[in-house]
């Protein structure tokens, strides 16, 4: 490697990093151009236990050999590309790294989600830039970067396949038979009881599923944060995870509970939309009926509403004719605190 602050192309490739990965500098220089194209990023970051554990290059390369059927050895072989400083569209990505000719893309999710390939894609747009914020890229000679490589590691409660792949073209409105762009997910399901194998060859991956199984059985028995002490407690006793645990202990709870009261908002959300959903389709509903020529009275039996709240519904409804907006009649019902 260089000498420390000085920039370094890899080897085989027209790319800039410096001894501690893409440079601080090129980063922000980056992803400011970007944002100057697809505006500000609006979303707070908060890291996580899988995020805090392959930050460190040993554990990186393990579960990169595992995945792989490789044998590196040295953890500085590593060019660390995760997305510290820059933050992109309100996002950061997990873990990335440079090896050999390969940036390989780590993600860990608890839900089921669509969008990984586009995420993907905006995550390696802003590292691509900015390992070639260097390079003259509308020269004449060709400018060779690694291999992008997309993995996603699930263990969340939703049934999963054990592995499967993600395609950015599932997303297309209409696929043509010669797509021109394509980004692929390999998605691998780290709940106990799969992928044995690769478990059993990388020791932080298996105690890092026995952790989280081992949280989700106490969060049966206990409020959340005595949960989360009792599975502390029992994976250092049990050598799983325990060096970590007892290092970063403090920290594990925060970064818990903060996701925990994120799932929680947004559980909140959901229902909030729901009720919100099933209001308007009722106020649709009423404005049906009332156009049919159904009394106030009969509108209420046939709903199995009470009468002053239909009354209330049709009264504002008529301020909205023809049109009806069952949205804005709902807002103007929750504003009179019908």
């Amino acid at each position: 490697m260089s000498e420390k602050g000085r920039n370094v192309k890899t080897p085989k490739m027209d790319v800039y990093v410096d001894d501690q990965g893409i440079s601080t500098e090129l980063m922000e220089q980056s992803a400011q151009h970007l944002i100057r194209i697809l505006g500000e990023p609006d979303r707070m970051y908060k890291d996580h236990v899988f995020r805090m554990l392959l930050k460190d290059r040993h554990i990186a390369l393990e579960v990169y050999n595992a995945m792989n059927g490789t044998n590196y050895t040295d953890p500085e072989e590593l060019i660390i590309t995760t997305l510290e400083n820059a933050v992109y569209m309100g996002m950061k990505n997990d873990v990335s790294f440079i090896i050999g000719s390969e940036l390989v893309l780590f993600e860990q999710q608890s839900t089921n989600n669509p969008n990984m390939p586009l995420r993907n894609l905006f995550y390696v747009t802003c590292m691509l830039a900015a390992l070639t914020m260097n390079t003259n890229i509308y020269g004449s000679k060709l400018i060779r970067i690694p291999e992008p490589k997309f993995i996603v590691f699930y263990n969340g409660l939703e049934e999963l396949p054990e592995q499967f792949n993600m395609s950015l073209s599932d997303a297309y409105e209409k696929k043509s038979q010669d797509i021109s762009l394509e980004l692929k997910v390999k998605v691998l399901n780290v709940n106990r009881g799969y992928n044995d194998s690769l478990m059993k060859k990388s020791p932080t991956l298996y105690q890092y599923m026995m952790f989280v199984d081992t949280v989700r059985r106490f969060q049966k028995e206990y409020p959340f944060e005595q949960a989360m002490e009792q599975a502390i407690d029992e994976c250092i006793r049990t050598g799983i995870l325990s060096d970590f645990l007892r290092k970063s202990r403090a920290e594990v709870m925060r970064m818990w509970l903060f996701e925990y009261d994120q799932e929680k908002h947004i559980e909140m959300e959901k229902e909030e939309s729901y009720e919100d959903g099933k209001r308007e389709y009722l106020i649709t509903l009423v404005v049906k009926l009332k156009n049919k020529g159904k009394t106030v009275d009969e509108i209420a039996d046939i709903l199995e509403e009470p009468v002053e709240k239909i009354q209330k519904i049709c009264e504002i409804s008529e301020n909205y004719a023809p049109d009806y907006d069952a949205q804005k009649i709902y807002q103007e019902l929750e504003n009179s605190e019908y």
